[in-house]
């Protein structure tokens, strides 16, 4: 396999969203799970061509949908230190349930469907 370059503080790997009210996205992101936004280019003064958002060490980028780029949601599974906390969180700003929290053998976890569709799984490591 060859070496891969790809710039400092990025992951070979990261989630690209392009959903509906991107700017509601990252607000939500930033208060639920602290969210850091690295970077916002706009397409015109309400449509978000690139963003960017850190989550700890994963960056995410997201887009507002156009009509040429169609709405493709996603789903994430994140590790925070409460997920009872963190999912009641959540659900205050607006998501939805998926699965209940409970005890499973990798940790205390949850399912949610935040207001734009993706789907998180919340989950408290467990930790003997």
């Amino acid at each position: 396999m060859q070496n891969i370059n790809f710039p400092a503080g990025y992951l070979q790997l990261m989630p690209y969203l392009i959903i509906s009210n991107a700017a509601a996205f990252i607000q939500f992101t930033k208060n639920v799970f602290g969210a850091n936004e690295k970077a916002r280019h706009m397409r015109d003064e309400k449509t978000i061509m690139h963003a960017e958002i850190n989550i700890g060490e994963c960056v995410i980028m997201i887009a507002d949908s156009t009509e040429k780029y169609g709405v493709r949601r996603g789903g994430f599974f994140i590790y925070v230190a409460d997920a009872d906390a963190t999912c009641q969180l959540v659900l205050s700003h607006g998501a939805t349930t998926i699965t209940p929290v409970s005890d499973q053998p990798y940790g205390r976890s949850g399912g949610i469907t935040d207001p734009f569709g993706n789907q998180w799984w919340v989950t408290a490591q467990n930790i003997a």
